[in-house]
């Protein structure tokens, strides 16, 4: 078998460098950002990546996978398509694109006539604040004008934290806009605010979306 071309690296005996060498090429997090949601086709993932080409994506892929980020398998019939998911050393990943949510959030005061949008790209920054919750274990549902994406607030394990569209076993579901999520994320706006001031909105029965009304 021919021995794969090493990329390029910083060849630094330093941490930050080695995670460099691994994840620093362009797209490379944001494809690492969309199969946090499970397991995704590749015509899905260029279909939420807008402006990667197909060779990017097919040589970024192939990166990851070689840097035992990603893995490919084959579903079952009657599926039987191709999908690109995360290995448990992808999925540590997680923190570090929140963090990286958290610094660029001050980013997002004006949209820019250019900018895409994905209501699952909330997902990250919204991670922390609905874990914060008094709700415990729990599926939110999450609707935005632009789509709906589902959170699972547990304890972190393989399955995956985050999905696109909406979650059949959801126990609430919190109905806000882009701005409202915006806000949320960047500490500007506290949950128990947007519910005061209807920004927020908390769909459902039970004592999840009881809590969440309360809160």
């Amino acid at each position: 078998m021919p021995r794969q071309p090493r990329r390029r690296s910083y060849d630094q005996y330093c941490a930050a460098a080695r995670a460099l060498d691994a994840v620093g090429d362009r797209w490379t997090l944001l494809i690492v950002r969309e199969l946090l949601a499970g397991p995704r086709r590749y015509t899905d993932l260029h279909a939420d990546l807008p402006g990667v080409s197909t060779d990017v994506l097919a040589g970024r892929l192939k990166d990851m996978e070689r840097e035992e980020l990603a893995t490919r398998r084959k579903l079952p019939p009657p599926a039987a398509a191709t999908v690109y998911e995360l290995t448990a050393r992808g999925r540590e990943l997680l923190p570090v694109l929140t963090a990286l949510a958290a610094w660029g959030a001050p980013e997002l005061a004006e949209r820019r006539p250019t900018d895409a949008v994905r209501a699952h790209w909330f997902a990250i920054p919204l991670i922390p604040l609905l874990r914060r919750l008094p709700h415990g274990t729990a599926v939110l549902d999450v609707r935005l004008d632009e789509g709906e994406f589902h959170v699972r607030t547990g304890p972190e394990g393989d399955a995956p934290v985050y999905g696109d569209g909406p979650a059949p076993d959801a126990d609430a579901r919190l109905v806000l806009d882009a701005d409202t999520c915006r806000a949320l994320a960047a500490g500007t706006l506290t949950f128990e605010e947007g519910v005061k001031d209807g920004r927020v909105q908390v769909a459902g029965e039970g004592p999840v979306a009881d809590v969440l009304r309360g809160a």
